[in-house]
């Protein structure tokens, strides 16, 4: 990185691991801008949070490609990395998980615009400034993307497996550019996005015996983010306590 201020574009940001990673940008003197279908949220301040907040549907398409020029007169011109974070996970009002018998086509299509088709918007809408500053590109997949889960629904799942495919596929397109592309796949994080359950996975499956921390994974984001990373690319990073051996 350079003298100046290095530029963060992250999505889903107000909880969880994205609140982690803002932290671990901000602290390190990034400028983080962050997307979100909700309004700034005080809950998770960080300096200049709100003014560099940009209230976005990632689940409308068309609404996502039209707000590029806007995103990118936010940026200044610069932006060194792009984590694609934002995903939604819907289950059954009792918590159990929808199977791929039972997920409407309107539902499968609103989960892949947010955890995938956003990804592939941003990426293709932002990639000359990731070009001019040879940054890097981060999607967040998930464990579910290569087993099945007891809880994640199929489109959720389907949704991940197609990110780590197109993590491999930008990485070769953008390789040349100097532009790293990589995945960052979680297992079981203490979020709030976990089911009633999960306790008995991490006893079962964890060989670790514990959850993962979202600092931990925000940790691991700052480092394929870094220079500390600058030969690696394509790569799907598992975060997940040994679960999946």
């Amino acid at each position: 990185m350079s003298d100046v201020q290095p530029v963060l574009l992250l999505t889903g940001a107000s909880r969880g691991i994205g609140h982690a990673t803002v932290k671990r940008f901000g602290g390190a003197g990034w400028r983080v801008l962050s997307i979100s279908r909700q309004a700034f949220d005080p809950r998770c301040p960080w300096p200049g949070g709100e003014a560099n907040h940009i209230q976005l549907d990632l689940a409308d398409v068309d609404v996502v490609r039209e707000a590029l020029p806007r995103i990118k007169e936010i940026t200044n011109g610069r932006l060194d990395a792009l984590i694609n974070n934002a995903a939604v996970s819907p289950k059954h009002r009792d918590g159990s998980k929808i199977t791929s018998l039972e997920m409407a086509y309107q539902d499968w299509l609103h989960i892949f615009n947010v955890n995938f088709f956003s990804a592939v918007l941003l990426a293709q809408g932002l990639s000359d400034l990731l070009i001019q500053s040879r940054g890097s590109i981060v999607n967040m997949t998930s464990i579910v993307g290569s087993r099945v889960h007891p809880f994640a629904s199929a489109a959720y799942a389907t949704s991940k497996a197609a990110l780590a495919a197109l993590t491999r596929e930008m990485a070769n397109d953008l390789g040349r550019y100097g532009v790293r592309v990589n995945a960052v796949s979680p297992g079981e994080i203490d979020t709030a996005i976990l089911s009633p359950g999960t306790e008995e996975i991490v006893q079962r499956e964890i060989p670790m015996r514990r959850l993962g921390k979202p600092s931990e994974v925000a940790d691991l984001l700052y480092f394929l983010c870094s220079d500390q990373a600058l030969y690696l690319s394509g790569s799907e990073v598992h975060i997940d306590g040994g679960q999946r051996v």
